[in-house]
């Protein structure tokens, strides 16, 4: 259980601290609910119940974890999938287990694509844009929160790593 003022990894909102924990009726049953505040969106409040196994929440990296995650860039990602389908069943079936090394290795797959698919003077398809972006962008915060810098040096530090 997370605990209120936590900075926590929430489903697709990414980074969200927890304001409070409550108890609230919905449809006449109580349950217990984080209430969550994604911090790029200081306007939006999340309540989410504290039981719920259908979205995932996670405890922020730790440095050592998030520069773990970082070099991990490095290395060539997984395998493209050809069919698209499959891509998306399987890359989302990966991102699903919120496992932050996995889902490193999926968007340093995307971002060497989309060089590869740009120096063709081509684009990712769409769908595979919408599965890339906000992963990207969740992980990118988290490791600069994790590693106290700026996303636009994460996302330097990766590009400089994909080029090599």
């Amino acid at each position: 259980m997370f605990h209120i003022g936590d900075i926590i990894i929430y489903s697709l909102y990414g980074l969200s601290r927890i304001d409070d924990i409550c108890e609230k009726t919905v449809s006449n049953v109580t349950r217990k609910y984080y209430v969550l505040h994604p911090l790029n969106q200081s306007s939006l409040t999340i309540s989410a119940p504290v039981d719920n196994d259908k979205v995932v929440m996670l405890k922020m990296m730790n440095p050592e974890e998030a520069e773990e995650v970082l070099q991990s860039f490095k290395q060539p990602g997984v395998s493209w999938i050809e069919d698209s389908r499959q891509r998306y069943g399987k890359y989302q079936e990966i991102i699903n287990t919120g496992n932050r090394k996995e889902i490193a290795k999926i968007a340093n797959t995307f971002m060497r694509k989309k060089r590869e698919l740009h120096l063709n003077d081509k684009k990712l398809h769409e769908q595979d844009r919408k599965l890339f972006e906000p992963i990207q962008t969740i992980l990118f915060n988290e490791l600069a929160m994790s590693l106290d810098t700026s996303i636009e040096k994460i996302a330097e530090q990766v590009n400089n790593m994909i080029k090599e």
